[in-house]
């Protein structure tokens, strides 16, 4: 692998330079002014799981702004894993908080996000419009299936997560219109990614606290 290959994905960048992205790149302070946010939030009742949500909230924003600066393959996986990590984390943190699993089986169904996101992020790039979002397109998708299944059981966490669903999904929607835009707006879109993900994490943190702590 070639990890200083460079790569030009977005409607800002118009060369290699560090600054070529300014928009895209500081606007990554929204992940750490959410991390922030609710470690102050959180303060007095903050669990192990709370804490490294906080933390990797404010290294997904690290990662992206090496990725909107240095733009190679290197700043590429460093951008995605604490992304991957956080969606890992939430998932069990839910299974353990929203199901009462013990950590056995909360683990088991975590694994499951892999043979999931194998099977739905192919069906998702079948849709021409998504272009690389498709990647992403399954986690609020399976936000949604979370919240329809705790309903009953755990109403207020249910709608929480539906929300943040739906604040993913208009996240997703400019991810994917940085391109197609691009010739009307060179600013891109791709910035509001950043600052509605921002956002939607900070309040998935929010809506897990809140439940877990009986608020």
């Amino acid at each position: 692998m070639d990890w200083l290959r460079e790569i030009d994905g977005y409607c800002e960048r118009l060369g290699p330079g560090y600054w070529a992205e300014p928009v895209n790149a500081v606007t990554n302070l929204a992940f750490v002014l959410a991390a922030a946010v609710m470690w102050r939030r959180t303060r007095g009742l903050r669990d192990r799981t709370e804490t490294a949500l906080i933390a990797v909230l404010a290294l997904i924003g690290l990662g992206s702004f090496l990725f909107h600066t240095h733009a190679q393959v290197w700043a590429a996986i460093a951008d995605v894993l604490p992304i991957a990590a956080f969606v890992l984390i939430y998932i069990h943190a839910i299974n353990r908080a929203g199901w009462r699993l013990r950590p056995l089986p909360a683990l088991l169904l975590t694994g499951g996000f892999f043979p999931y996101a194998a099977a739905t992020v192919p069906l998702f790039g079948l849709v021409p419009e998504l272009g690389g979002s498709a990647a992403y397109a399954p986690i609020p998708l399976l936000i949604l299936i979370y919240a329809a299944l705790l309903n009953r059981r755990a109403p207020a966490l249910a709608r929480g997560l539906a929300l943040g669903a739906g604040i993913l999904i208009v996240s997703i929607t400019f991810r994917a219109l940085d391109s197609p835009l691009c010739n009307s707006w060179p600013i891109g879109t791709h910035f509001l990614w950043h600052l509605l993900n921002a956002l939607m994490l900070g309040w998935m943190i929010e809506v897990y606290h809140r439940h877990r702590s009986g608020l």
